[in-house]
């Protein structure tokens, strides 16, 4: 009972710490999108700013002040206007294009504020009406790094502002004076704090934004080469597939249809004698019956029927021993070792090995011996095919049975070894881990 409830509390548990981290990541989202909506409408006050303090100004200017002082629109107004068109190519081309563009560099914004605070103080000396003006100084001292060159531009942005406005330059007096530099060192001070606090927050926003960009790039790669892996794992099951069938198409219905066409042939050469014309139709029926199982059985991707029926030294023996019927030649199969059960690939790759060197020894070597030796050594299991057929050469040995067989070796961790000479026989040696049925090692390797 504790067990049980013990069962049903982890998925309770499993739930909620889902539950939380999905809401952790939620609030998580909430906070950069609305960080970055702070960026975003800090970037456009930067922006538009400007612009919009020089319209209200010249506006206003034009509108009530000039017309108020009683002066005609030429020369000060002419003046004036030709100021404001200057400042206006000043912002646009110093200011609002290269920050559109990210083209801002801080050596060009330092330009750019010196060359602003001086349209400023001079547009000043018209009309006090250009303080507003002024103003943009300050949202553009935030554009200075260091933040040090920050805190130098609201400086100097608070010195034209107030000098202009309260006259300093014109009459100076003690009193002015300290008024003029408390007023500026408490304007520079307070807004310097910002300045010096926005930087921080700003530089580590724009990190964490850029961050967060890298990662949704990071994970849009991420599915692409998913889909990509993807692709390439259905190709290769597929390329897999195709080797699998055309390996046992090979091992069983071209076997046994060169083993029909080879029967038929003697019982047309034996045409005369009646009892050996039957015994050739009657093997040509069934091998073609056999084939026509182990293709069925290669379709569903089942065992060859002699290891249905067997395990593996059984079904060698059985396979020999027809084969030997078959062509007539002598063979003789030794088992060594303890015998174990082996994984069921193991045992097919194994007998496939042992059906092909035979059927090579068929058509290939006219021997009078073959012997076919299987040895349990513990960790390994060993499969041997040996002849005294006529043997070929080491380029020759590049056919697709050989190729098959050496691809199904590699596919259950085993390695084998193909040697012959003209003259001198052929020798299979297969070498494969003794696995057990369910993944297991051999006794011999648990054992070690």
């Amino acid at each position: 009972m504790m067990r049980d409830a013990g069962a049903v509390e982890r998925p309770n548990s499993g739930t909620h710490e889902s539950a939380v981290a999905e809401g952790a990541e939620i609030a998580n989202r909430s906070q950069l999108a609305w960080k970055e909506d702070q960026l975003r409408v800090w970037d456009l006050l930067q922006l538009f700013t400007p612009w919009l303090l020089l319209t209200i100004s010249t506006a206003i200017y034009f509108a009530w002040v000039l017309p108020a002082s009683g002066e005609r629109f030429w020369p000060v107004g002419a003046s004036v206007f030709g100021l404001v068109v200057a400042s206006v190519l000043w912002v646009l081309f110093g200011h609002t294009l290269p920050l559109r563009r990210r083209m801002l560099r801080p050596a060009s914004a330092g330009i750019y504020l010196v060359g602003l605070l001086a349209l400023c103080v001079t547009l000043m000396t018209y009309s006090d009406i250009f303080l507003v003006f002024t103003i943009a100084g300050f949202f553009h001292a935030h554009l200075l790094t260091p933040w040090p060159l920050g805190v130098l531009g609201v400086l100097a942005t608070s010195v034209a502002l107030n000098g202009s406005a309260m006259r300093v330059w014109a009459d100076p007096t003690p009193e002015s004076l300290a008024e003029f530099t408390l007023i500026v060192a408490v304007q520079t001070a307070a807004i310097a704090a910002g300045i010096l606090l926005t930087a921080r927050n700003e530089s580590a926003e724009r990190k964490r934004e850029e961050l967060v960009e890298r990662l949704e790039a990071a994970l849009h790669e991420n599915a692409g080469l998913h889909a990509q892996l993807v692709v390439q794992a259905r190709e290769s099951g597929a390329q897999d597939e195709r080797q699998r069938l055309a390996g046992e198409i090979h091992d069983t219905l071209a076997q046994g249809l060169a083993g029909i066409i080879t029967q038929l042939q003697a019982a047309e050469r034996s045409a005369s004698v009646q009892g050996e014309t039957e015994e050739h139709v009657a093997r040509a029926l069934r091998l073609a019956r056999s084939s026509l199982t182990e293709a069925r059985r290669s379709v569903q991707a089942l065992a060859p029927q002699e290891l249905g029926r067997a395990h593996l030294p059984d079904a060698l023996r059985t396979l020999t021993e027809r084969w030997a019927e078959d062509h007539g030649v002598r063979a003789q199969v030794e088992v060594t070792g303890d015998r174990e059960p082996l994984s069921p690939a193991i045992e097919v790759s194994l007998f496939r090995v042992a059906q092909e060197s035979l059927t090579n020894v068929a058509k290939h070597a006219a021997a009078s011996r073959v012997g076919v030796t299987l040895s349990y050594t513990g960790a390994e299991v060993l499969l041997d095919v040996r002849d005294d057929g006529r043997g070929f050469a080491k380029a020759a040995g590049t056919g697709f049975g050989l190729t098959s067989m050496r691809q199904r070796i590699r596919g259950v961790g085993g390695h084998i070894e193909v040697q012959s000479a003209p003259g001198e026989g052929t020798s299979v040696s297969a070498r494969v881990p003794a696995i057990a049925p369910g993944g297991a090692g051999s006794k011999g390797e648990t054992d070690r």
